[in-house]
């Protein structure tokens, strides 16, 4: 889809794009009238294309991250599939300096990265680097400044924040809302939220609680896992009305076979009996 786009190039806004797909401009590659561009464009337009290509080759993604806006960022997913991580964290709670990362999870689409305070955390500095893309749901503003600013590190990726992109397709209410809404299941998890995995990895660290900090695992990684079929669908969805609808659309990912955590129901079940106050008003 990014090499159909023109939503970056100074002067063309999503209306005159659409209006240059229906005169059968359909890529970097059409012939076109330059009659056919706004005037406002006509300076920018071929030189755009060929910075475009150039640095399509050169897998530069921040290029075109920089220039698109947050609810069109869906269009690098196809052309960089392969090099996508969907990410996300847990926190202590906290913001500020005592504020901390629990818990880290990376998945992408073939196996599961995670990483634990005390543990192995420090190991995420470096896997990172391995992505060009990640995908998170509101991660532009909680997961990576708070990442960047907690572990001292610069996430260069190109980011596709599916918050932004969900809501322009109408689906709002937090990730676990849109879960819903799209047929996603969390089985045992179901109910499990932010303020809980906190109260997870309290259990954890004040009572030894091993089942406790594998629960928290086990909805990290649902979380990073359950981003991919969300980021497939509202691509697909994105297409929709467009020339590439039919073309363009991505087949539903396989959700993997197995995962590395299993939550334990004992533990979910008395912390919700404990802290059944806080979940009855929310």
């Amino acid at each position: 889809m990014l090499k159909n786009t023109f939503c970056h190039i100074p002067g063309i806004g999503l209306k005159t794009e659409k209006n240059l797909w229906r005169r059968g401009v359909l890529s970097w590659g059409s012939p076109i009238d330059a009659k056919t561009l706004p005037e406002r464009a006509r300076p920018f337009f071929n030189a755009t294309i060929e910075e475009s290509i150039a640095r399509l080759d050169a897998r530069d993604l921040d290029y075109f991250s920089t220039l698109l806006p947050p609810d069109q960022q869906w269009r690098l997913f196809s052309e960089f599939r392969n090099g996508v991580a969907y990410l996300d964290i847990e926190t202590n709670g906290y913001s500020g300096p005592t504020g901390y990362i629990t818990a880290i999870s990376l998945y992408d689409g073939r196996s599961v990265r995670y990483y634990v305070r005390g543990e192995n955390l420090h190991q995420f500095k470096q896997d990172i680097k391995d992505y060009e893309v990640v995908v998170t749901y509101n991660g532009k503003c909680f997961d990576i400044p708070f990442i960047e600013s907690h572990m001292n590190i610069r996430m260069r990726q190109a980011h596709i924040d599916l918050r932004f992109i969900l809501k322009d397709l109408g689906f709002t209410g937090g990730l676990k809302s849109c879960e819903k809404k799209l047929g996603i299941d969390r089985g045992e998890l179901d109910g499990v939220d932010g303020y809980f995995a906190v109260l997870l990895w309290n259990d954890y660290r004040r009572n030894k609680n091993p089942r406790a900090l594998e629960t928290l695992l086990a909805y990290n990684i649902q979380d990073v896992v359950n981003l991919e079929p969300l980021m497939v669908t509202s691509y697909n969805l994105k297409l929709s009305g467009t020339p590439f609808e039919a073309t363009h659309k991505l087949p539903e990912p396989v959700a993997p076979a197995k995962l590395p955590f299993k939550p334990d129901t004992g533990t979910i079940e008395r912390i919700f009996s404990e802290h059944s106050r806080h979940y009855q008003t929310v």
